[in-house]
């Protein structure tokens, strides 16, 4: 019986470590420096995630996204439960060995894309039934279903079902689905029932209202989640009111967690979340620029369409801690891009995300060194300045 004893507890003692964890390491006014802890490899935040939307970062591979500084990836719910499904991931041992991922993923729940890429989609307390944009099949999505395809996905953070809406939008709609949101984390949190191993984010919803905004942190936080995300924001406001809301609603939030920005966004939106106290981003749009042509650098960003590169034999960079941007020259990436030769998205999508790492991990040694204020204003100033003068 001692034996047994002594191995039960060793037991619990182990599942007590694998935990998620969160440790708030250094603050600078309200940026903040920190570490979330996971079976599966340490996340440094701030962080930026690379969206791996069907389970890949378009035009590259795991060990060049990691190469980037990336410590985690985001897959999307919506789009691997259409294809190639949930259930086959988990059949063919879960998403990290799907991809070849072995470090953490974070799992959105699927509302967002239900909401701006379905077709026919009802909206009910229980939660949403839609048709596949893909071949028109019928689907319902619950707080509940959403759980169980984010864990058998294997996801180390999971996001509870939520339902984001557009802004602008009227307060008596922004109140409505702020409410439900709450409802469906409070079915969430107990179809979770507290995996070992994995995190639970709550979302936090009401718009651009700041009373909404505290009703939903406050009902949130009676539930109890391992993170914080805002949603509903880089949806149609300007700049300007994602900022306020940033600044008002993150003061609602435990220090002890993490905090994570849903969707956001470019490289000075991001500066803005990280001094306003955001740890955690994701976004397509650094992948997403690259297919189009446009990299970004200390400079700002490049439009690499433009005529001004064609007979350009300097290199994107030469000052660049990035191989990439300093190897080929500007006529060369402007060729490509013109071109449409897949090179072009791959090298330029491998720079804008390397930036999108340095500007975190900047922000990182910046929020240590107590020069937080002073890195975002050289960052600014920077790329304010612009791109070197044409030749």
């Amino acid at each position: 019986m001692r034996d047994a004893l002594s191995t039960g507890a060793q037991l619990a003692r182990t599942a007590r470590m694998k935990l998620v964890n969160f440790s708030l390491l250094a603050t600078d006014g309200m940026a903040r420096r920190g570490r979330i802890d996971t079976p599966r490899g340490e996340i440094n935040t701030p962080a930026f995630m690379p969206v791996g939307t069907a389970g890949t970062v378009k035009a590259m591979y795991p060990e060049q996204v990691r190469e980037t500084g990336a410590d985690i990836l985001l897959g999307n719910t919506y789009h691997l439960m259409l294809r190639p499904g949930a259930e086959r991931v988990a059949s063919l041992g879960g998403l990290h060995d799907f991809m070849d991922w072995q470090r953490p993923i974070l799992t959105d729940s699927g509302g967002f894309q239900v909401m701006s890429l379905a077709k026919l989609r009802k909206l009910t307390e229980k939660g949403v039934t839609f048709k596949s944009h893909i071949d028109g099949s019928s689907y319902e999505l619950t707080p509940e279903r959403s759980i169980e395809i984010q864990t058998l996905l294997d996801s180390d953070i999971i996001m509870q079902l939520d339902e984001c809406i557009s802004l602008p939008a009227e307060r008596k709609e922004m109140e409505r689905a702020m409410e439900l949101s709450i409802r469906w984390a409070d079915r969430s949190k107990t179809a979770f029932n507290n995996q070992l191993n994995r995190a639970l984010f709550g979302i936090v919803q009401g718009g651009d209202d700041a009373e909404l905004r505290a009703r939903s942190a406050a009902g949130l936080k009676s539930i109890g989640f391992d993170g914080y995300a805002v949603g509903g924001l880089a949806v149609g406001e300007p700049q300007e009111v994602m900022f306020r809301v940033l600044s008002e609603v993150t003061p609602e939030l435990p220090q002890d967690r993490p905090r994570y920005l849903m969707g956001v966004g470019k490289p000075d939106d991001i500066l803005g979340g990280i001094e306003r106290g955001i740890d955690m981003f994701d976004c397509v749009h650094p992948t997403r620029a690259g297919r189009h042509g446009h990299a970004y650098t200390r400079f700002g960003v490049i439009n690499l369409k433009n005529a001004r590169h064609r007979d350009d034999h300097r290199p994107l960079d030469e000052a660049s801690p990035n191989p990439n941007c300093r190897r080929w020259s500007r006529a060369y990436l402007h060729h490509l891009v013109k071109a449409e030769e897949i090179l072009g998205a791959m090298v330029l999508s491998q720079i804008n995300l390397a930036y999108y790492q340095e500007l975190t991990s900047g922000a990182r040694a910046a929020i240590e060194a107590g020069r937080m204020t002073d890195f975002a204003a050289e960052t600014r100033a920077a790329w304010a300045a612009g791109d070197i003068a044409a030749l």
